[in-house]
C-alpha cells in the first residue's frame, strides 16, 4: 500500500467505523463466518463462480494495531468491488439498516437442530415482527383482524432475513430503514416506521423479560406503550419450546446512519427463569386485549373429562370444544352438568356440531367458557328425531 493509498483510506476511515462497515456486508450478500464480540468478525462473499474474496474487520477500537488492520479491511473492499475509497465511502455510509439478532443457546450434539425447529424459529420471528409492527402503528391496536397498509408495506417491503453466523445458531433480521425523512424544525431527520418498529420491538422484548421475572400490575396497563403484547409473548414462547434450550439471546445492531434510537435496549437475554415466567404475562395480556365477551360457540367435542361431584352431588366434567371463534380456531374448556353433558355425550360420540353460550376468557393457559353456561340442543334434537 503506497502512501497515496494509505493517505486516502485514513481519510475516509475518520466518517466510517467497524459497525457501519459490518451492517454494509449483512445487507449486501456476505456472509459471517466468525465474531468474537468486540474483537473481529471474518466475511465471505460467494457468488455463483465460487467465492469473491473474504475480509477480517476488527473491532476493538482499542487495540494497537487496529488503525492498520481497518484501513486493510477497507482496501480489501475496494479491490472486490472495483471502487476508488471515495466511492466505498459513499457506498458503505448510505447503508440504513437495523440488525437483529437470535441467538439459540442449546445443547446439541452434532452441530445441528432439527429441520421443524428452524421452521418454528422462522414463524416466530415473523410473528414477533408482526407484532412489533402492529403495536408501533397502533399502540392500542387488539392484534385481531386486519393490519393498516403501514404495517403490510414494512413486513412485505422493509423486512428481511439475513445471513445466520456460522458456527452457532444466530438468526439475522435486517430491517432496512430507506431514505430518512426531515421535518424536525432543526432539520434532524426523523425516524421512519421501519425504526420505530424495531424500537417498539426492542422495548417490548425488555419489556416482557421484566415482568416475566418480576411481576409489575401497572406495567399491564402501559402494554401499548411499552410495546408489549399478548402477539409479542407469543412469539417468544415459540422460539422457547425446546427442551434442550437453554437462553434466547436476543441483540441489536443499530443503523449508524440514522438517527440514533430512542431506547437504550441493545441486548436481552431470555433464559430459563425468564421462559417459566412467559405464560403468566401472555395470560394477563390476553385478557387485557380480549376481555371477557358474551360468546355462542359451535364447534366439535373434542374430549370429555370427569371430574368430581359438584354442588348438589351432580357430577361435573369438562368437555374441549374445537371452535372458530372472532376468526381463529381455539381449544375451549367448558364446564358442564346434568343434561347438559349427555347432549355433550351425544355430539361426541356422534360427531355432531356442539352448541353453547358463556362468557369467553383466557384463563390458566386455555380459553374457558364461563359465567352463565347455556347449551343449544335443537340440532341434536333435530338430528336424533
Amino acid at each position: 500500500m503506497n502512501g497515496t493509498s494509505v493517505d486516502s483510506y485514513r481519510d475516509i476511515a475518520v466518517a466510517l467505523s467497524p459497525p457501519a462497515v459490518s451492517q454494509y456486508l449483512a445487507t449486501h450478500d456476505w456472509e459471517l463466518e466468525l465474531r468474537e464480540a468486540d474483537v473481529r468478525e471474518v466475511w465471505r462473499l460467494s457468488d455463483e463462480g465460487g467465492p469473491r474474496g473474504r475480509i477480517m474487520l476488527p473491532l476493538a477500537t482499542d487495540y494497537v494495531d487496529f488503525q492498520p488492520r481497518f484501513l486493510d479491511s477497507l482496501r480489501a473492499l475496494s479491490l472486490i468491488y472495483g471502487w476508488d475509497p471515495p466511492e466505498l465511502a459513499e457506498r458503505i455510509a448510505a447503508t440504513r439498516a437495523d440488525l437483529f439478532f437470535v441467538r439459540l443457546d442449546q445443547v446439541t450434539t452434532d452441530g445441528t437442530i432439527p429441520f421443524k425447529q428452524a421452521e418454528k424459529v422462522l414463524e416466530g420471528l415473523f410473528k414477533m415482527m408482526k407484532a412489533a409492527a402492529t403495536t408501533a402503528d397502533d399502540p392500542h391496536h387488539s392484534h385481531r383482524g386486519r393490519r393498516s397498509a403501514t404495517v403490510t408495506e414494512f413486513l412485505d417491503d422493509d423486512v428481511r432475513l439475513g445471513h445466520t453466523k456460522r458456527g452457532s445458531f444466530v438468526f439475522t433480521v435486517v430491517t432496512r430503514l430507506g431514505d430518512p425523512a426531515t421535518s424536525h424544525s432543526d432539520g434532524e431527520p426523523e425516524a421512519g416506521f421501519p425504526r420505530q418498529v424495531m424500537e417498539t420491538l426492542a422495548s417490548g422484548l425488555q419489556a416482557t423479560r421484566d415482568l416475566a421475572l418480576t411481576w409489575n400490575e401497572g406495567a399491564v396497563d402501559r402494554a401499548g406503550q411499552s410495546g408489549l403484547s399478548a402477539s409479542l409473548v407469543e412469539s417468544l414462547l415459540e422460539l422457547a419450546q425446546p427442551d434442550t434450550l437453554r437462553a434466547l439471546d436476543l441483540s441489536f445492531d443499530w443503523a449508524v446512519a440514522a438517527p440514533r434510537p430512542r431506547v437504550d435496549v441493545s441486548r436481552i437475554l431470555v433464559d430459563r427463569d425468564t421462559m417459566a415466567g412467559l405464560p403468566r404475562v401472555r395470560e394477563r395480556l390476553v385478557r387485557r386485549e380480549q376481555p371477557p365477551r358474551r360468546e355462542t360457540v359451535v364447534g366439535t367435542v373434542r374430549t370429555l373429562n370427569r371430574d368430581e361431584l359438584g354442588d348438589d352431588d351432580q357430577e361435573t366434567t369438562n368437555i374441549v370444544l374445537s371452535a372458530h371463534v372472532r376468526g381463529r380456531l381455539r381449544n375451549i374448556h367448558v364446564q358442564l352438568s346434568g343434561v347438559d353433558y349427555e347432549w355433550a355425550i351425544r355430539a361426541h360420540f356422534r360427531k355432531l356440531p356442539f352448541t353453547v353460550t358463556g362468557d369467553l376468557i383466557f384463563e390458566r393457559g386455555a380459553w374457558r367458557l364461563t359465567g352463565e353456561i347455556v347449551v343449544d340442543p335443537s340440532f341434536l334434537q333435530h338430528h336424533q328425531a
